[in-house]
Order: structure tokens, then sequence, then C-alpha cells
């Protein structure tokens, strides 16, 4: 009783409401994206990309700009340049994304250690690696561009639907029925990029992958179809992250981690439900 009780008074602050609204928002989009990611071997590239927006985020400090402003052009740019590295001859797969992530998060972090004016470095640092309590500091404006970008990956996904099953599962196979399997690959890694930013106020820069990769493969231990895994995601996902903010505010624990916390648990549970369901 007294859980509930300390949850309605909790509720009653606007911070707390914007910061379940973002938190759900940004799960769902990560869930969608999540399962194709995984599918296509992709995975690393959210915890690639978060570094890129964590050197973004530090130029955005040092030179005193809005940090979305600088984030999301840099981070979309970076997708891009990733995705063509990552088809290059001579620069393949885990090689691009950890040329990439390593190099922006020493320079990132080299910024703000020379140029920055803050007074708590470290503070700001861990911060933005790790989430800490960003996400309950979100102002209007901030939910409403997480409305507006959330609208715009959906719309992608919704649209593009076929599109991206038929990358997924088998690009040679699409490219060969006519399908422009670059744009397709570039769509699905700018809108990563987007989530990625979109992110990094709920878990922090180091635990952005988290977010993509748990749900995804929770879901692949239930369900086999595509549709399914992806609806069962995003409510994992979504599940995850209001249990997460919400034990986060009620026991003063890391937003970010408890979410990720929250994904694991959610991963053993599903994996059990798997063997058993296998065995039965």
């Amino acid at each position: 009783m007294n859980i509930i009780e300390s949850l309605s008074s909790y509720f009653s602050y606007t911070f707390v409401r914007y910061a379940i609204v973002a938190g759900v928002l940004i799960a769902l989009c990560a869930a969608l994206l999540g399962v194709s990611l995984v599918l296509k071997r992709y995975s690393m590239i959210g915890d690639g990309l978060s570094h890129v927006a964590f050197g973004a985020i530090a130029v955005a400090a040092v030179c005193g700009t809005a940090p979305m402003t600088v984030a999301l052009p840099v981070t979309i740019a970076a997708a891009i340049l990733l995705l063509g590295l990552n088809s290059s001859t001579k620069i393949k797969g885990d090689a691009a994304i950890a040329m990439i992530s390593v190099g922006t998060l020493a320079l990132g972090y080299l910024l703000l250690n020379v140029f920055s004016t803050s007074s708590n470095v470290s503070g700001d640092v861990c911060t933005t690696l790790f989430g800490s309590t960003s996400i309950l500091t979100l102002s209007k404006t901030d939910v409403i561009l997480c409305l507006a970008l959330t609208a715009v990956v959906i719309l992608v996904f919704v649209l593009f639907y076929n599109r991206i099953f038929a990358v997924t599962f088998d690009e040679g196979f699409a490219s060969a029925t006519g399908t422009n399997t670059k744009a397709y690959n570039t769509l699905i890694a700018v809108v990563t990029a987007v989530v990625i930013v979109l992110a990094m106020n709920l878990v922090g820069a180091l635990l952005i992958s988290a977010l993509i990769i748990f749900p995804a493969l929770s879901a692949m231990r239930l369900f086999k179809s595509f549709r399914s895994v992806i609806i069962s995601s995003a409510i994992i996902s979504v599940t995850c992250a209001v249990a997460g903010i919400l034990v986060a505010i009620l026991y003063g624990t890391p937003v970010g981690s408890t979410i990720v916390a929250a994904d694991i648990v959610a991963f053993i549970i599903c994996f059990a439900a798997g063997k058993i369901t296998k065995r039965s």
C-alpha cells in the first residue's frame, strides 16, 4: 500500500510524467528497430553510434550550443558513414564500428577535459555515459521532440514494413527483385541514429545497445514470426522501461542501469519460458 501511495504522489509531479512518456516512446522505437538490427547482425551499431553521439554532445558542450542540434546531424552522418565502411572491401563489420566508436569516445572525453568550463567534468561525463537522472530533468520541449521523432520512426517502419522485412531476411534476394537495398539499409541506419540520440537521456551512451538488443532477443525466445517478434519486443521493451523508471524513482537507483537490469530479468524469464515450451 505504501508503494502505491508513493507512486501516486510521484505522479503528481510533471517531471515524472514526462519521464514515463519519453521512456515509453524511446523504448518503443528501440524495440521496433532492434529486431531488424539483431537479425541483420548490426546489433553493435547502436554502441558505435552512441559513442559518436557522446563525442557530438561534448562538442556541443564546449561550443555552448544545444546538444540535440549537434548530436542528431553528426550521429546521422556517422550512421551513413558506418554503413559505407561496413560494405567496404578493406574495413568491415566490427572493425568499422570499433574504429568510429572508440575514436569519437576518446575525442569527446578529451574535448570535455581540455575545453569545458564545467566545474564537474567527471560528473557530466558519468551522466552522459550512464544516463544518471537526466531522464527526470526533461522539459516539455524535449518531450514534444520525442513525440515528433517517434512519430517519424513509426511512420517509416509502417510505410516500409515489407521492404524492411525483405532487406532484413534476404538482402541478396531483395536486391535481385529490384529493391534498392542500399537505400533501405541507409534508412535503417539513419532511423537508428535518431533513436540513439533520443535514448541518450534514458540510459546513457554506454547502455543504449541493451535497449536495442535485449527486448529483441527476449521476444525471439518465445516467437518465430517477424511480426510476432516485433510486437512482443515492443511490449517487453516498454514494460521494462516503465518498470525501470518507477523502481529508480522509488528506490533512488540510476535510471539507465535499472532499466537494463529489468531487460536482463525479462530476457532470463523469456529464455526459461522458451526452454519449457520447447520441452512440452
